[in-house]
């Protein structure tokens, strides 16, 4: 099927980052990016939607990440290996922890450099110059679960009963056979 692009319909997503996960804030905002939520998306098409990211000084990692991740760089001068550990990037530039993890679940493509970054606003503080385009009234992206138990449905919602087995009550009622 195809789907001109100028039928494309962007919308704007606030996410607050604050306590929450790198990695899991990251799986929750690259398909966004990339329009996979979208009954439109094409992989070689720019169908995504804008996202701005707000509290990402807030975030934080699980385990010992935070001295035992290095990010690394380098300048292009010989000998110009740079690197930082995750603790010092965060405190000399919040935004970029959370950029890396984001862009590095984006296909390394055209698409990548000259769509899909651009649409990506991550700001340190919950202020952001994007008022316009996100009312008063908007709503931040759930929070990515941390377990596989809980309230969070992983979109099943009220479509199946709970019944004893499944919470562990006990033997299933006996029913009549017709």
């Amino acid at each position: 099927m195809s789907f001109p692009g100028r039928a494309v319909q962007r919308t704007w997503h606030l996410v607050d980052a604050s306590s929450q996960t790198v990695g899991r804030l990251a799986t929750t905002i690259a398909p966004i990016l990339k329009g996979k939520h979208k009954p439109t998306f094409r992989p070689n098409g720019d169908c995504g939607d804008y996202v701005v990211v707000i509290n990402a000084d807030k975030v934080h990692f699980s385990g010992k990440k935070w001295d035992d991740k290095i990010y690394r760089w380098h300048t292009g001068y010989p000998g110009g290996l740079k690197e930082r550990p995750a603790k010092d990037m965060l405190a000399r530039k919040p935004e970029s922890v959370l950029k890396k993890a984001i862009l590095g679940m984006l296909y390394r493509n055209n698409l990548r450099q000259t769509y899909m970054e651009p649409r990506l606003k991550i700001y340190a503080g919950p202020d952001h110059p994007h008022k316009a385009q996100l009312p008063d009234g908007v709503e931040t992206l759930p929070v990515h679960p941390r377990k596989r138990k809980g309230s969070y449905h992983f979109g099943l919602g009220d479509k199946y009963s709970v019944t004893p087995f499944q919470v562990g009550l006990g033997e299933m009622p006996e029913t009549e056979i017709l």
